[in-house]
């Protein structure tokens, strides 16, 4: 009798015990589910009207190897916005992904371009005590509470707002992980400690860095808006304020105008969610002229794919594509690619070639699975001639038979993560005439990084980092598809 109640005893506490186990595993399925499809902050993943603008202007940043076999540099964007912080009174807003001096393995930056911006700021608001300067940034910057940073400590010393963007706000793009970190890391918060490498440069970190690090998602956008002495001006990157990337190839976009109302209307959505000031969203409405047969168009996290699609999906014979990407994975982009090659569309792919990461070497995943399969259907790829360094552009351009062209570059690689409303991201579209002196400007970047001209070694054929690897292909599959990946 008495063995016969120990073990409807023992039968209890393991159904108790496995009540417990399902119970945990319900949980985390419904954390999952939820924060993959939850509603997004007001005002993200936004699409701008498409308005004129005043002036326009393209800037790089270009690295190449000249014929001596010898890195060169030559800089424009960073030398732009410091130009525009110069010229400010009233308002800077500053939004960038990576703002520090984290060099990983690297030992000689090209630029101390924290330190410079940071300056910049600074000097700015002395200048002008009353001026709002706003500076956004992600988490990344102090390995996610684990460690100070000292620009933004100075920044704060001189009453300059400094808003950490609140990620958990996002929907999660790794939800196998990310799951469980809401459920047993997320409350026990994160401060500075010791038991770890800073996986980013010098320094030691606290295990919940890493940690929260492997959520994989970001505020990875890269703009500057900026008041002068008649209006507002803004201009959109690919670009980061941060020493480790100093050499990385950039583009940028410069204009003025109202499509600017809606840049601070999606910086405003940031802001709101994250515990930032007001902007003033409705100052910089006005135009001047309305002559330049330009317009350009405001686009954040998924409305960046939508207009990608929508160009990609209506070229056809006679028109011309280029496309030069840092990361290159997202399924639909892919597609649309072999779609318009397909129909007729002259198609050109150049990609960096996944190998360098701040001293430390990759292993060609995405860009060479995605290459092999674009080259199979006879799409033409040429890789960035890299030497440490990363080619960290992320432009599409459209040449319509018609003589009409679209432009769209910004802060967003061509992956899943990027484009699908899990990274903040910001990009601008720019619609005019081929023959305007901003789409030639452009035509003859692109140009120049394919052809190899004026002694620059700029890309590489194809067969330099061919990998035709079939478990490779499959590792980069798994990887877009679960998000358990940095790209």
């Amino acid at each position: 009798m008495m063995a016969s109640i120990d073990k409807i005893s023992i039968n209890k506490k393991l159904l108790f015990f496995l009540g417990l186990i399902f119970l945990g595993i319900c949980l985390l399925f419904i954390t999952a589910f939820y924060n993959v499809y939850k509603p997004l902050p007001k005002d993200i993943s936004f699409a701008g009207e498409v308005r004129p603008i005043d002036e326009i202007a393209f800037y790089k940043d270009l690295t190449w190897v000249d014929t001596k076999g010898k890195r060169q540099s030559q800089q424009e964007i960073f030398d732009k916005i410091l130009s525009m912080i110069d010229g400010a009174k009233n308002l800077i807003v500053l939004d960038m992904f990576l703002y520090n001096d984290f060099l990983g393995k690297e030992q000689t930056p090209y630029r101390r371009l924290a330190k410079e911006v940071t300056d910049a700021l600074v000097a700015q608001k002395i200048k002008f005590p009353e001026m709002l300067i706003v500076v956004i940034t992600d988490p990344i910057n102090t390995v996610y509470k684990g460690m100070t940073n000292s620009y933004f400590e100075r920044l704060k010393s001189e009453n300059i707002y400094v808003v950490f963007t609140k990620l958990e706000r996002l929907r999660d793009s790794n939800p196998a992980y990310s799951a469980f970190w809401r459920i047993f890391v997320e409350p026990l918060g994160n401060s500075s400690g010791s038991l770890l490498p800073n996986p980013f440069g010098e320094g030691r970190v606290s295990l919940r860095s890493y940690l929260s690090m492997l959520n994989f998602k970001a505020n990875h956008r890269k703009v500057i808006i900026c008041d002068d002495a008649e209006s507002y001006s803004a201009l959109i990157t690919s670009a980061n304020p941060h020493d480790g990337s100093s050499a990385h190839g950039n583009v940028a976009i410069y204009f003025k105008g109202p499509a600017i109302s809606d840049l601070l209307q999606s910086e405003q959505a940031v802001l709101n969610f994250s515990g930032g000031p007001s902007l003033p969203l409705m100052t910089a409405a006005k135009t001047n002229n309305l002559k330049t047969g330009i317009n350009v168009q405001i686009l954040t996290e998924r409305k960046i794919k939508d207009a990608l699609i929508a160009n990609l999906s209506q070229a056809g014979a006679g028109d011309k594509l280029t496309m030069m990407a840092f990361y290159l994975s997202d399924r639909d982009i892919i597609d649309e690619l072999k779609g318009a090659y397909n129909r007729g569309a002259s198609v050109r792919v150049l990609l960096d070639p996944s190998k360098d990461a701040f001293g430390r070497k990759k292993n060609g995943i995405p860009n060479r699975q995605v290459a092999a399969e674009l080259v199979k259907s006879d799409i033409p790829v040429r890789w960035s001639n890299t030497h440490g360094e990363q080619s960290h552009t992320k432009m599409l351009l459209v040449e319509y038979f018609s003589g009409q062209s679209v432009v769209i570059l910004g802060s967003a690689n061509f992956t899943r993560r990027n484009l699908n409303n899990l990274n903040l991201e910001t990009n601008i579209a720019v619609y005019g005439p081929a023959n305007s002196s901003l789409f030639m400007d452009i035509r003859e970047f692109l140009y120049s990084q394919w052809n190899n001209q004026d002694g620059q070694k700029n890309s590489v054929d194809y067969i330099n980092y061919a990998d035709n690897s079939f478990a490779r292909k499959l590792l980069y599959r798994w990887m877009e598809g679960t998000g358990m990946s940095t790209f």
